[in-house]
């Protein structure tokens, strides 16, 4: 740590006060912790003499004193390492009783579901006692009911099989109506007189199955803090894909070890409600678990989805993808997976993935849907 990291950190222990003495001032994440910190410690302390981070002279500005409790907690657990957050927690339930997202059931029972409220459940759900947790899974299950509407239909629609124009169905779908065998095949009911074609038997195309020959999928989820609106998605994302036919589907969540929830990929209330979310990555070790699905490695897609901020060697996650894209295996590394597809991540480890003939990027569930659809139909 440098002189100026070690002053930084000190201006974060004492507050806004210290700025002159220690000749420094805050910016970028350091500014975003202190705000973060002040809205628990700087407005539940009683004065100068119980914490130094008080100020007394506090000017207007931006600090989001008005932040709600779940924009708090998923602020706080995006911002600071697994230890602290568990300090800053503690003290937030022990010592300022702002317990209203942990203990409330009253409150969670009114509270209006939203994706904040999800992650900040998901955030402090191994804070809550059983009675707690029974009425926040209810709040993550309408979340995701919600979710799974809004992304089943287009996701699916994308997977209805390419048009097989040597054969002919006997289903009446729109999308599949043959025009030019259904002129053909009914030009003996044209009216020159009138000028009209009359259809009496509408021909359509058959599409492809590919039962006997599916595609696997592996979804490989970072569950650290910060990928918490991707962890979201990646399950309701993997639910789809798991009731998809030409599919073969494992979720795999991971920090410093590796969860398969392939059992639970087609309920995603059940895979959110086992994540764990914080603590170290090594996307080697959980590349390496994916490795060992891989059955078929040309008809196998491993979506990693990741900020790449590797814990371990990162040469051994480059060692790890470099096998499984010699292999033939379609690696696909996405750094976020969400509605924004906004990424923050390891733009080095990202580009030396690419260079290795991973496929590096960010999407939407729908743009990850038609990339997945474009390989196996």
């Amino acid at each position: 740590m440098n002189e100026q990291q070690a002053l930084s950190r000190w201006r974060l222990v004492l507050g806004k006060d210290a700025e002159p003495a220690l000749g420094i001032s805050l910016d970028g994440a350091d500014l975003a912790q202190d705000l973060a910190l002040d809205w628990l410690y700087d407005r539940n302390e009683y004065g100068a003499s119980r914490n130094v981070r008080v100020s007394r002279d506090r000017s207007g500005g931006m600090e989001g004193s008005n932040l709600t409790v779940p924009d708090w907690i998923n602020q706080v657990h995006q911002l600071f390492p697994k230890r602290t957050i568990e300090r800053i927690e503690k003290d937030a339930l022990e010592r300022y009783n702002i317990q209203e997202m942990v203990t409330n059931i009253d409150l969670l029972k009114r509270v209006q579901p939203s994706m904040t409220l999800l992650k900040a459940v998901l955030h402090t759900k191994h804070l809550m006692n059983q009675e707690v947790l029974a009425v926040a899974r209810k709040l993550v299950k309408q979340m995701v009911e919600e979710l799974m509407k809004k992304l089943a239909r287009p996701i699916q629609s994308v997977f209805l099989g390419a048009k097989n124009r040597r054969r002919r169905s006997h289903l009446r779908i729109a999308r599949n109506f043959d025009a030019r065998t259904t002129i053909q095949r009914n030009l003996a009911h044209y009216n020159p007189q009138e000028k009209k074609l009359y259809v009496r038997t509408p021909h359509f195309f058959s599409r492809t199955r590919l039962l006997s020959e599916r595609w696997k999928i592996i979804v490989v989820v970072d569950q650290s803090g910060s990928m918490v609106g991707s962890v979201i998605h990646a399950a309701v994302t993997a639910a789809i894909f798991f009731g998809i036919q030409c599919l073969r589907t494992h979720l795999i969540l991971f920090d410093t070890s590796v969860v398969d929830l392939t059992d639970h990929a087609s309920d995603p209330v059940e895979a959110m409600m086992k994540v764990q979310l914080g603590g170290g990555t090594n996307i080697a070790l959980a590349l390496s678990y994916a490795a060992e699905l891989v059955e078929s490695p040309r008809r196998t897609i491993v979506v990693l989805i990741s900020d790449f901020y590797e814990g371990g060697p990162v040469e051994n996650l480059l060692g790890v993808a470099h096998r499984l894209v010699e292999s033939g295996v379609t690696l696909l590394g996405l750094a976020a997976l969400d509605e924004q597809a906004e990424p923050i991540y390891d733009r080095d480890t990202a580009e030396k993935l690419a260079a290795l003939g991973a496929h590096v990027g960010a999407m939407t569930p729908w743009e990850l849907a038609e990339w997945v659809a474009l390989k196996v139909l």
